[in-house]
This record gives C-alpha cells, sequence and structure tokens, in this order.
C-alpha cells in the first residue's frame, strides 16, 4: 500500500508491505505526487515540489533522480515491461513524457531519450500507453481548443500525426478533458470527435488511427421509424466523456468482457450537439447502431455483460429503473423502490461479473442520503452453458481483416437468460491476414497524400535518418511507411513497404555543435570547463575532432564517439576566449565556434572602502566578432555598422552579457560585389499554417528554392531564398552572377516561371502554394564602381547586425533588467537575417534610435549613481 499525504498539511510518501498494519515514510517531504507501474508492482515514480522526478525499482527502499525540471502532472507510468535503470533496452522500457517544447521519453540507464514531433508543442497528454507504444495528444502551436492526435512506434521517440483537431474542454478541477475513448476489448479502436469547418463530428477507427470513418446512423429511430440520414452530410455522433467520478456513468461505456457492445449518449444530424441527446448501442462493435432510448441514461454492465442496467438522468425524483437481457433491444422496467429517490449516484459491486449494484441519493433536498441495495441474483434461474454462446467475427463495414488479423469472439446469445459468472472469459481466435496497404501507416516525416501515398514531408529531410551512421554497419532506410504497431499481418505487400537494411553511406561532417555542459558562455577561473561536442551527420566514428581551447593548447581524438562525456580543461588567466572545434573525415569537414567568457568570482561585499577595487559586472553589453578575431566590438548600443571589403563567406558572432549570463547567436553572411533580388508572394491558404518561427521559415525557403531550381536552370550555388518574419507570408530571392549567363537573362527565366504559375509546393496534405512575384521589376543592381562598393556593402551589413543584435535582445529579454520595455515594443519590428538582406535597406529607423537612447535613460536611473561615459 502507498499513501501520499495531503502537502498542505505534510507532504510526505508513506509505504506498507503488510496491508497498511505499519507504514514508513520512503521520499523527502517534498514529495507531491506519485505513481506505480502498472505491471510491476515495485517500481514507483514521485514527483517533488522541486519539480524534480525520483524512481524506485524496490518499492521506495531507495530512490534515484531520474530527471530535473519536470512540469507538473506531466509524468505518465507506461504500461510497458519495466526494466532496471541499469538493462534497459529499445524494447522494454518503462516511459515518462517531459514537455518544454521538446519531450523526453524512456528509461535507458537512468537518461531520457529525445522525442520528435512535427511540430511546435503547446502542450501534451498522453492518452494510451500499452504494448510499446504511444498514443498523445498535442496541442500545436495555432491550436486553442482542440489536439492532434500522435502515434509513437515501438521506441515511443518517433511519432506520427493520426488524427487532426480532436476537441478538448476543461474538467471541473481544471483539467484537460480530449475527446478520445479507446474502446476496452477491441485493440485498436478508438473514437475520436474532430472538429471540421466548426462542426464536432465523431470518427472511428479500427487501425489505432491508421484510417478513420463516420459512424453510420441507425436506419430506424425508437419508434421503428426510418431515419433518413446519409453520409458524409449526416452521421452519428457521441458524447465521449468518461466519468472522473466513481459513483456517476459517463457518457460512454465498454468493458473488456463483453467485446463489441459500446454503450453512448449522442445525436443524429450534421454534427455532435447537445440538445436532443440520446442513448445508442452497437453490438458489432461500431457497424450499425440502435436507438435504445430518447433522452439521458446511466447504463451499467452485469454479469460481465450479460445484462444491462439503466436508470434516467433527471434532477426529479424517480423509482424505476431498465432491464435488459439481450443487449438493449427489449428493456423489462422495475421498481426498486416505493418512495421516489434524488439519485446521486449508482455504483456497481466490485468485479465486472457482479449481480449487484448500489443507489444512492435523498428522499428530499433535507434528508440524509438513502442506500437501495439491489440483488439481481433472483432474476437468473440457471447458469450458462455452452448452448446459449455463439461466434462473432469482428469486422470493419464487411473487411474481416483488422490489425491483420481476423477475429472471432465467443459471446453470449442475445436470446439466453443465463448467469455467466465468475468463471466466464472471452474467448478469442484468430486467423493470419496477408499485408495490404491498409496495415501501413505513414512513417515519422512522411505524410499522406491525396492519392493515398505517403511522402515526406516539407520540412523532413529523408538522410537525417541516416546522420548516426558509421561506415562499414547499415541502418533501416525507411521506405516512407512503416507496420501499425501491434498489426500482425504477414507476407503481402511487406517486402514493399517494410523499411530496407542498407550499408551506410560515407558522409562528410555536418551540423557539429560545440557547447559547454552546463549551457553557459562563462568559466570560472583555475575551475573545470567541460565542452560538449555533437555531430548531427556524418561518420561519427571515422570522424577526427580537434578542440582548440584558444588559450594555446588543443587535443585531437580520433573519433567523436570518444568523447561523448566531455572534454574538460581549466583556463588560468581571465579573459574571452575563441574555443573551436574541427570536425574531419576523408569527405570533408564542418567548424563549431564559440566565445567563452572566463571571470573570477565575485569577492566584494558592499559596502566597500573607497580606496578599495571591485569588479561589477556591466548590466548589458553586446560582444560582436568577426571571421576569427577574437578581440571583439564591445557596444552598449542595439546596431553596429561594418564593411566587409573583400568577396566571401563570413562569420559574425553576437553576444548579449547581463551580469555572469551570456546568450550568443551567429549568422553566416555572404558578400558579393552585386546580385539581384526579387520579392515573392504566395497563395493566401499559406498564411494559415505560418507559425512565424525561425525554423518554420527556413524550411519553407528550402523548399522554395528547391520548386524554383525545378521551374527553372538555375544553379543551386546561384539562389538564395528568405522567407521574412511576419504576415502577410512574403519572402525574397537572391540571384547571385553567372560567368556564362547574364543575370537579366536568369532573372527573366525565374520571372517567367513565377508567372506562369509553374513554382509550386506541397505544405502539407491538401495545401498546395503556389509562389508568385511580388512585382516585375527587379531590384536595383548593387553599384561595382570602386565610390560606391563600400556603400553598398555597409547598408548590408548595418541591417544584418541589426537583425542579430535585436533577435538575441529578444530571446534574452527575460533576464535583462530595463530591457523588458524595449524588447516588447520591438517585438512587431523584430528582423532576422536568414540569407543576404535587401540591400535598399540603410539604417534603422528614428524610432529605433529613439528607443534605444530612451533605454540607456533607464539603464542610468536603475542604478543608485549615475555612470558616466567615462567610467563606462
Amino acid at each position: 500500500i502507498m499513501l501520499l499525504t495531503d502537502p498542505e498539511v505534510e507532504s510526505s510518501l508513506l509505504i506498507s508491505s503488510d496491508e497498511g498494519a505499519t507504514t514508513r515514510s520512503t521520499a523527502s517531504a517534498s514529495t507531491s505526487s506519485a505513481c506505480c507501474s502498472t505491471q510491476q508492482e515495485d517500481w514507483i515514480l514521485a514527483y517533488s515540489h522541486e519539480q524534480k522526478l525520483y524512481s524506485s525499482v524496490e518499492f521506495g527502499r531507495r530512490w534515484q533522480l531520474v530527471h530535473e525540471r519536470v512540469a507538473p502532472n506531466r509524468f505518465y507510468c507506461a504500461g510497458m515491461s519495466p526494466c532496471r535503470l541499469q538493462n534497459c533496452t529499445d524494447a522494454n522500457k518503462v516511459g515518462m513524457v517531459q514537455v518544454h517544447q521538446r519531450v523526453s521519453w524512456g528509461w535507458e540507464g537512468g537518461h531520457f531519450q529525445g522525442s520528435f514531433f512535427t511540430n511546435e508543442l503547446n502542450d501534451l497528454h498522453v492518452i494510451s500507453t500499452d504494448e510499446n507504444r504511444v498514443v498523445a495528444a498535442v496541442q500545436e502551436w495555432n491550436q486553442n481548443e482542440t489536439y492532434n492526435l500522435y502515434v509513437s512506434d515501438t521506441s515511443g521517440v518517433f511519432y506520427t500525426l493520426a488524427l487532426e483537431n480532436v476537441v478538448s474542454s476543461m474538467g471541473v478541477e481544471g483539467n484537460v478533458m480530449v475527446d478520445l475513448y479507446e474502446v476496452a476489448g477491441i485493440k485498436g479502436m478508438f473514437l475520436a470527435n474532430k472538429k471540421t469547418d466548426n462542426q464536432v463530428k465523431t470518427h472511428i477507427t479500427y487501425n489505432r488511427g491508421r484510417d478513420w470513418r463516420l459512424l453510420q446512423a441507425p436506419s430506424k429511430d425508437l419508434h421503428g421509424n426510418a431515419v433518413h440520414c446519409l453520409l458524409p452530410y449526416c452521421s452519428l455522433h457521441l458524447h465521449l466523456h468518461v466519468s472522473a467520478n466513481p459513483y456517476t456513468s459517463g457518457n460512454i461505456a465498454s468493458r473488456e468482457s463483453a467485446p463489441g457492445i459500446i454503450v453512448a449518449s449522442g445525436s443524429i444530424g450534421s454534427e455532435l450537439t447537445t440538445t436532443n441527446v440520446s442513448v445508442f448501442i452497437t453490438s458489432d462493435a461500431g457497424n450499425t447502431w440502435r436507438q435504445i432510448f430518447n433522452e439521458e441514461y446511466a447504463v451499467l454492465f452485469l454479469d460481465q455483460g450479460g445484462a444491462l442496467v439503466s436508470i434516467r438522468h433527471t434532477p426529479l425524483s424517480i423509482r424505476h429503473l431498465w432491464l435488459s437481457f439481450d443487449e438493449g433491444r427489449q428493456w423489462n422496467k422495475f421498481s426498486f423502490t416505493n418512495t421516489p429517490l434524488f439519485v446521486d449516484g449508482v455504483l456497481g459491486e466490485p468485479g465486472e461479473e457482479t449481480l449487484i449494484m448500489t443507489i444512492f441519493g435523498h428522499v428530499s433536498h433535507r434528508s440524509e442520503w438513502q442506500l437501495v441495495k439491489i440483488d439481481f441474483r433472483s432474476i437468473f434461474n440457471r447458469r450458462c452453458t455452452e448452448e446459449d454462446y455463439q461466434t462473432w467475427h469482428l469486422h470493419n463495414q464487411g473487411e474481416p481483416c483488422l490489425m491483420g488479423v481476423k477475429r472471432i469472439y465467443r459471446k453470449l446469445k442475445p436470446t439466453s437468460r443465463c448467469v455467466m459468472g465468475k468463471s466466464y472469459s472471452v474467448s478469442m481466435t484468430t486467423g493470419p491476414c496477408e499485408c495490404t496497404e491498409a496495415d501501413f501507416e505513414c512513417d515519422y516525416g512522411y505524410e499522406r497524400r491525396s492519392n493515398g501515398r505517403c511522402s515526406h514531408a516539407f520540412w523532413f529531410h529523408p538522410s537525417s535518418m541516416s546522420r548516426s551512421c558509421t561506415t562499414g554497419m547499415t541502418f533501416l532506410n525507411s521506405t516512407g511507411y512503416r507496420k501499425v504497431v501491434s498489426n500482425n499481418c504477414t507476407a503481402g505487400v511487406s517486402t514493399e513497404y517494410t523499411a530496407r537494411r542498407q550499408q551506410c553511406p560515407s558522409q562528410a561532417p555536418r551540423g557539429l555543435h560545440l557547447v559547454t555542459s552546463e549551457g553557459t558562455l562563462t568559466g570560472t577561473l583555475g575551475l573545470n570547463v567541460t565542452f560538449l561536442v555533437f555531430l548531427e551527420e556524418g561518420d561519427g566514428a571515422r570522424t577526427s575532432i580537434t578542440l582548440d581551447f584558444g588559450d594555446g593548447h588543443a587535443l585531437t581524438y580520433s573519433n567523436v564517439s570518444s568523447i561523448e562525456d566531455g572534454i574538460k580543461h581549466i583556463y588560468k588567466a581571465v579573459g574571452i576566449y575563441r574555443v573551436s572545434a574541427v570536425g574531419e573525415n576523408g569527405l570533408g569537414s564542418e567548424t563549431a565556434t564559440l566565445y567563452l567568457h572566463v571571470i573570477c568570482e565575485m569577492t566584494c561585499d558592499l559596502p566597500v572602502f573607497r580606496s578599495e577595487s571591485c569588479d561589477l559586472p556591466v548590466s548589458r553589453c553586446f560582444f560582436l566578432y568577426y571571421g576569427i578575431d577574437i578581440s571583439p566590438l564591445i557596444t552598449l548600443e542595439g546596431s553596429v555598422s561594418c564593411t566587409f571589403s573583400q568577396e566571401g563567406v563570413n562569420t559574425v558572432t553576437v553576444q548579449v552579457s547581463a551580469g555572469s549570463s551570456i546568450m550568443q547567436d551567429r549568422k553566416t553572411i555572404a558578400v558579393h560585389e552585386y546580385f539581384r533580388s526579387h520579392l515573392l508572394a504566395f497563395s493566401s491558404n499559406l498564411d494559415e499554417h505560418n507559425p512565424d518561427v525561425p525554423e518554420w521559415r527556413l524550411d519553407v525557403s528550402r523548399v522554395i528554392k528547391n520548386s524554383l531550381i525545378q521551374a527553372t536552370s538555375v544553379r543551386e550555388d546561384q539562389l538564395l531564398v528568405t522567407v521574412l518574419p511576419g504576415l502577410p507570408t512574403a519572402a525574397e530571392f537572391f540571384l547571385l552572377p553567372d560567368k556564362q549567363l547574364t543575370d537579366g537573362k536568369l532573372s527573366e527565366v525565374l520571372l517567367n516561371a513565377l508567372n506562369q504559375n509553374l513554382v509550386q509546393f506541397t505544405l502539407r496534405p491538401g495545401v498546395q502554394v503556389t509562389v508568385y512575384a511580388a512585382h516585375l521589376s527587379a531590384a536595383p543592381l548593387v553599384d561595382t564602381s570602386q565610390t560606391h562598393s563600400g556603400s553598398a556593402m555597409l547598408m548590408l551589413l548595418s541591417v544584418v547586425v541589426v537583425g542579430l543584435a535585436v533577435f538575441v535582445v529578444y530571446k534574452f529579454k527575460r533576464k535583462i533588467p530595463g530591457l523588458n520595455v524595449y524588447a516588447q515594443m520591438q517585438n512587431e519590428k523584430e528582423q532576422e537575417m536568414m540569407s543576404p538582406a535587401d540591400p535598399t535597406v540603410a539604417t534603422p529607423p528614428s524610432s529605433q534610435r529613439d528607443l534605444v537612447h530612451s533605454l540607456e535613460i533607464l539603464d542610468a536611473e536603475s542604478t543608485s549613481q549615475p555612470i558616466g561615459k567615462d567610467g563606462l
């Protein structure tokens, strides 16, 4: 037994191994919530007020810190086979989910693995965690009251979209309730309420979200009259809320012991309504439905589903209930009390085989609770025999192969009136099915198009799945499909759709990252600084790494994988050090750089003597680094101009400092003597799917560039495309000069393709975007004469540096005193430079200069004594 005391009183976790005779405290006093594994009684997760998650595999005798900064109520004990923390494999894990724009999952050696979704996340709820897969409801950037359903692979790491815009509501305790119902007794079967064109419609799936369809309404109403309801304009819609109160029934119910029987409240029409609610039942797992009541009733299962009891939902006093022995086809009326009762709730005895239930309520609003215990055993006169059962074939609109098998159940005949009892168990036989395309869902990074085929999404790089590959080894190359989890089909098209094992390609290093273990850009004099190096793509085992600490010391390692624990170094002098990592193999190299500020710990305490020196951190300043120079340009201004005298690729690094905290951003700038640029516009449907985040703009820029290249003869190295921040969505392409063709001729080729609507791309299934030329006249060529080239480069780099400064300020605004007002006012004017900016833009507007000036005044006012220019 595990007891969690009231956090407001004691906040401790107590355990008992002798059925409560004795208890002992097992966790720290800060424990606020806990959960147990569904399959291993000794496994416990405990959550503290400090947002730390602890685990125990010995029922609280010893604890281990699993993760820090875990969001409240966002950890889950998954129903997977547990494993020891030090001995977990991909197929045997206990999973939790932690959300903060990224998701972590799984125990493997005590470490979490990252999980991958397709979009930015606002919120996440785990719906189901069985059979080594997770069903999660995810709220994305553009959603307020709806969630998207995602289904994971068997590792719980890669998620694919199963259903969009599932409606949600807020519970009485502030908890989010998603309108998704997992049908008991039939694996892979779900019901969901989806919002389409502001109408809520109920959909059903038999293969874990691979395919969904509307529910066919009953052909007749309760009185035998024909119901004229044609799909897709009219269908049956159900309320899918399950009651959190054990004494009241929800809107829908099903049981493991009664496969195929579902009872739910709902309505018939074009959408789900809260008026004219009736009760419906299905005996064949949602293929056909019958209306059993024309108003709301609570329905309970008796004798493992062999009988159904219903009682009316009403604020009036009642004394009757209804009993059915034939799956709701006929109902018999019984009186359960002589005095009408205002019913507050109904409670079945523990166990699905029960024939006893309790109704409680009050005779009047002033009376105490009255309990009525009902024993239905006297109604039945015999036990069920084998002749009372029949076989039932599960199907979906006549299709018998579901989840790769044919399932045949043994069920009680509707005409039999007998007691199944405790000895009854559900019996099911299965038959094999050949694999078809319907047994496979789209793999991670792929989306189903209108033709039914899965092709990769615009943001996905198929080659990235082999990024951790080692030359000489093999990897599974996705075909764009993966078998639905728990699907047991064989042969058929399995070979065509299953991922193929291929030799790892030889890859040059790409995406090299260099960070400190603490994620900061500061180090303390005389203490270890740990550097971590990560490689996104390339053969890590054959890529050597050279780390230059910037103080005359460097180390070289034969491969990336050998330095997973980091590289430690001690600096012996205060200063700014350019730390660089170079990854190199036979196919290429990649470089990553950071600028580390090594400082002394602040030792002075106020007040100080007049002659005593004391170093205090500057409240805010910017450090700008150009190329490999380690002497930064330090400024308090929000913009800096710089001129590059030569063509080529240059790197600009901007750091913003507030006290001992530093943030850094870096951009690569291509400098050319001249180029042409044109503004681009898009069909209006793009704005509806534009989250206006840098990652999305970068992905769309890449897709536009590829579309332009496919529609014209322009080479990849001649074209740059950037999507601009803000709405409506706009972009600009930059055409670099060609030695063989004049840039004017290439501009004409590009404009002709744009004007003929030849440049299009698919953003997502059903969303085809057309790219247009915003205007037909080209932007002026930058003058290549000696007199103006420097001025042109000045204007270009001015915009770039302003963009970098504002971007860093915006990301760091919460940590910099006096910056909040400035950052908020500038939010609508944020400028980013993903590639060369419009050369016609010269300097920041006067309003921006005024804001910077007023910011300096705020900084001066925030100090106890004015600081003069010379002092700075």
